[in-house]
């Protein structure tokens, strides 16, 4: 299952080749990674590298994770030392989530397969959706998934695994999606009332719908277990092509007093070699 359709490269402007030759000596210079960020990397944005390759080459540059993996995958992050931070969820995907009763079945079906298989491998999140809302109020689309999800809770509670709900715009990659604001997902979350049921804060999904990324993140952390980044515009690297400056996000993340979990490069690389990218990505957030 494909988690996203890939957008249209960005070609740089001005500054291209400045910005490519700094990027080959980040490349070339040792990696010195701190312990304030824990890094992973969204499978997805690398789905023409092998994983075995992706997994070794990511850790090489201070990697932990590779996530968004199916459970035939998650071996191979383990047999490398590393984890697999979130996993995919059921294969409905993402326009068809837990806001639709109809759906709810599957769902549960499919959630009761999961969740037994990670606790066992030590896989600690998996990824779930609201769907879109085809018609629904806020009001309701809350009320159903709050149905949907409250058997998948209790049985992720029995086995000691998190379900994560991915934040997404609405306005420019997923139309019509559902949660698509933090105080919705965060009315959710309180809504179920469970440790075991999270939030996936994308940040370059929530700077497209809502800004004010910092405060955003400080008032909502509690309802937050995971984080991705992306370039905004244009879902690129994370540097300084685009209008985000993720030194002082990473920076606010890494001071929240309750939050453990990872931060993910969920970017669309435009170099020739994505590992490039990458690495320059794990730098600019490694605060």
């Amino acid at each position: 299952m494909k988690r996203r359709t890939a957008l249209s490269t960005i070609v740089l402007a001005s500054g291209a080749a400045i910005t490519s030759c700094k990027a080959v000596k980040a490349e070339l210079k040792e990696t010195s990674i701190g312990n304030n960020i824990k890094h992973s990397a969204c499978r997805w944005c690398y789905s023409d590298i092998p994983l075995e390759e992706l997994a070794d080459r990511s850790k090489d540059i201070g990697i932990q994770s590779i996530e968004l993996l199916n459970p035939d995958e998650w071996d191979i992050m383990h047999s490398r030392g590393m984890q697999c931070a979130i996993s995919n969820g059921s294969t409905l995907g993402i326009t068809n989530g837990f806001n639709d009763p109809s759906l709810h079945g599957q769902l549960l079906e499919d959630y009761t397969k999961l969740i037994p298989l990670a606790a066992e491998k030590g896989v600690e999140q998996i990824i779930c959706f609201s769907g879109n809302r085809n018609g629904l109020s806020d009001e309701q689309g809350l009320e159903n998934c709050a149905v949907g999800l409250d058997p998948v809770i209790k049985l992720a509670e029995k086995y000691n695994v998190r379900i994560v709900m991915e934040l997404l715009n609405s306005k420019i990659d997923h139309a019509d999606y559902q949660c698509d604001h933090t105080a919705w997902g965060a009315a959710l979350v309180e809504k179920l009332g469970s440790p075991q049921f999270k939030l996936l804060y994308d940040i370059y999904h929530m700077q497209i719908m809502e800004g004010d990324v910092i405060r955003t993140i400080k008032e909502n952390s509690k309802y937050i277990s995971h984080f991705h980044t992306g370039g905004v515009p244009g879902r690129n690297e994370i540097n300084d092509t685009q209008e985000l400056f993720y030194p002082a996000i990473m920076k606010a993340i890494a001071e929240l007093p309750d939050y453990d979990g990872y931060v993910a490069q969920e970017f669309i690389p435009t170099r020739k070699d994505p590992f490039v990218s990458l690495k320059e990505g794990v730098e600019i957030c490694d605060v």
